[in-house]
C-alpha cells in the first residue's frame, strides 16, 4: 500500500470516527430531550398545584384580602407552563448529566474518571441545596421585608409572571453560588493555585462574594447578604476538602506543568545532572565501540 493510500485510509478512519461521535451525541441529546418531555407531560396536569407550592412563601405573608394577579391575558396559561418546564428540567438533571458523562467518559483517564463521578454528584446535590436554601430560608425573609416596607395604602398584589421570573433568577443564583466548593476544589486540583494561596486571598474572596451577591440578587442588603455569606462559608468548605483530599502527587499527575517540589539540598543541581548524563552517554558509546 502506497503512502497516498495510507493517508487516504487514515483520513477516512478519522472522518468515520468523527461521524460516529456526532451520531452518538445526537442520540444522547435526543434522549435528554425525551426525558424532559416525559417529565413535563407527567407534571403538567398538576401545574396549578405546583405553582401554588412555589408561590406559598409569598402567599403566606401577603396581607389578608390580597392575592396574586395576572396582568397579561396569556399569563394564567404560560406561567404554569414555564414553571412545569423548569421543574421538569431540574428533576431531569441527574439523567442529563449521566448522558453527558456517558459521552465524555471514554476519553478520560482512569484517575479523571475516579474524580469526575463524585464531583458530578456533589455538583447536583449542591445545586439542589442552593434551591432549597432559597425556597425555605431566603424567600420568607425576603418577601417579609418587601411587604413590611410597602408604603401605607399600597396593596401588595404581585403579578404571577413577574413573580415567576423573580424566583427563577433567585433559584439559579443560589444554585450556582452553592457550586463554590466544587469550583474551589477543581482550581486547586488543576494546579491553578494552592489551598494556602487561596486562604491568603480570603479578604478578596469575601469582597467578591458580596459583589456577586449584589449582581445576582435584587438591590437590597438582605438578599445580597443571604447569598454572599453562604458563598463565603462554602468557599471555606472547599478549602477544607481540598486540604484533606488533594495531595501534591494528585496535582502533579493531573497537571504536569504545575509541580510541587521538595527543596532538598542534597539533590544535584542542573549542571551536575548534565555532567552525569554526559558521562553515562560517553560510557555507553565506549561499550558499543568495544569489540566482543
Amino acid at each position: 500500500m502506497s503512502a497516498e493510500e495510507d493517508t487516504a485510509q487514515a483520513i477516512d478512519n478519522k472522518e468515520q470516527s468523527l461521524l460516529d461521535h456526532l451520531i452518538e451525541l445526537r442520540d444522547r441529546l435526543l434522549r435528554m430531550v425525551v426525558a424532559v418531555l416525559v417529565l413535563f407531560l407527567v407534571l403538567f396536569p398538576f401545574s396549578e398545584q405546583i405553582f401554588t407550592v412555589v408561590a406559598q412563601p409569598l402567599l403566606a405573608l401577603m396581607p389578608e384580602g390580597t392575592s396574586m394577579i395576572a396582568t397579561s391575558v396569556t399569563s394564567p396559561f404560560l406561567v404554569p407552563f414555564k414553571l412545569v418546564l423548569l421543574v421538569a428540567v431540574l428533576l431531569a438533571v441527574p439523567y442529563l448529566l449521566h448522558q453527558l458523562w456517558a459521552f465524555v467518559a471514554p476519553g478520560l483517564y482512569s484517575h479523571e474518571k475516579r474524580l469526575a463521578a463524585p464531583l458530578l454528584i456533589s455538583s447536583v446535590m449542591l445545586f439542589y441545596c442552593g434551591i432549597a436554601f432559597a425556597y425555605f430560608v431566603v424567600f420568607p425573609l425576603l418577601f417579609a421585608f418587601f411587604i413590611a416596607v410597602a408604603p401605607e395604602g399600597v396593596a401588595v398584589m404581585t403579578d404571577i409572571g413577574q413573580y415567576l421570573d423573580f424566583i427563577i433568577a433567585i433559584f439559579f443564583a443560589f444554585g450556582i453560588a452553592f457550586e463554590v466548593p466544587v469550583a474551589t476544589f477543581l482550581l486547586i486540583l488543576a494546579g491553578a493555585t494552592t489551598a494556602d494561596n487561596m486562604a491568603k486571598k480570603r479578604p478578596y474572596i469575601i469582597v467578591g462574594a458580596f459583589v456577586i451577591g449584589m449582581m445576582l440578587t435584587p438591590p437590597d442588603v438582605i438578599s445580597q447578604s443571604l447569598l454572599a455569606v453562604p458563598m463565603w462559608a462554602l468557599f471555606e468548605i472547599g478549602l477544607i476538602m481540598s486540604r484533606i483530599f488533594i495531595k501534591p502527587e494528585a496535582v502533579n499527575e493531573s497537571h504536569p506543568d504545575f509541580q510541587f517540589h521538595d527543596d532538598n539540598p542534597d539533590d544535584p543541581d542542573e549542571d551536575e545532572m548534565d555532567a552525569m548524563l554526559d558521562e553515562m552517554e560517553r560510557e555507553e558509546r565506549e561499550n558499543l565501540q568495544r569489540p566482543d
